[in-house]
């Protein structure tokens, strides 16, 4: 059966479809941060940092929601259609897998894929007694370790945060605006999660001497779950309508260091007909003109 949609009765309701209808370039995703029936404090602190890092650009549902991802996936597709979320961070505790998160992404509505992580030692943003980055900073992302390039579920879960942290793009940068950065390292089976601000200081020359200074949250995690989508899925979650792609251009070559390469076609060129610097060195001979002569153009008969 063909299912019936109503159409909008208001302004209001129209402006609302409206934004969520697809477009060519999409709008910055949104995360929602979730605690589970049984989260404990430390998993409420965890969500609250990292609705911190997030914002403004996340929705914190303070209310504990009964679910299990792994095992039904319809409440969390539920909030992300109300909230218009593509990402989400949902957090858990029991006696089987003690201070859960479970970080995972959307597709058309529907779980792509998620990764479910221990929280094994968390540094909390109150902790740490320094200035903090102002609310809305665009961090810049640093990986660390073979593992984010060898293994699969490492691989997705770099893309998956990269997708959760990255922000909105932009189409320039000012150096001043980059002040916090998050650090991921993959080290004998666990993920470090570190975050610094920058500090600009002066060293005697334009460039300035950049120093980190470690603000807050800082997770020790580990792997455990994987819930992860099929290559093909993957490939239609990644594809691009044709009006973004770059239409190529024939005969242009760009080379690694971005240096864009022409290629001219011409004619072939008569030498023989080369304007040439006059000397009397060049000048030709009676005989080789007589021989142009003979060649090119009868001779005229001498009238009497």
């Amino acid at each position: 059966s063909i299912p019936c949609y109503r159409k909008p009765k208001t302004k209001r309701a129209k402006r609302f479809l409206e934004k969520r209808e697809p477009k060519l370039k999409e709008n910055t995703k949104n995360a929602m941060l979730i605690k589970g029936g049984n989260a404990n404090s430390t998993v409420a602190e965890v969500l609250k940092d990292i609705y911190a890092v997030k914002k403004p650009f996340a929705i914190l549902y303070k209310k504990k929601n009964i679910t299990r991802p792994f095992e039904d996936q319809t409440s969390l597709e539920f909030f992300s259609k109300k909230s218009d979320c593509s990402l989400f961070l949902f957090g858990s505790h029991n006696k089987k897998r003690p201070n859960n998160l479970v970080l995972g992404r959307m597709f058309d509505y529907h779980v792509l894929d998620m990764i479910e992580l221990g929280v094994e030692k968390f540094v909390s943003l109150k902790d740490v007694k320094n200035s903090k980055c102002p609310e809305g900073t665009k961090p810049m992302l640093i990986f660390a370790g073979d593992m984010f390039d060898v293994n699969e579920e490492y691989r997705r879960l770099k893309s998956l945060l990269i997708d959760f942290f990255r922000g909105p793009s932009v189409p320039s940068i000012r150096l001043a605006g980059l002040e916090c950065v998050l650090h991921f390292t993959a080290l004998d089976g666990k993920i470090y999660m570190r975050s610094y601000k920058v500090l600009l200081k002066k060293s005697g020359c334009k460039i300035p001497r950049i120093e980190l200074e470690e603000m807050g949250p800082s997770l020790d995690l580990v792997m455990r779950r994987t819930h992860l989508a099929s290559d093909d899925l993957y490939k239609l979650s990644l594809k691009q309508p044709k009006a973004l792609k770059p239409k190529k251009k024939k005969n242009v070559s760009h080379d690694v260091f971005g240096t864009t390469y022409g290629r001219i076609h011409m004619q072939k060129q008569d030498l023989s007909k080369l304007q040439t610097r006059k000397m009397k060195g060049l000048k030709k001979r009676p005989a080789e003109k007589s021989a142009e002569g003979d060649g090119s153009r009868p001779k005229k008969s001498k009238s009497v």
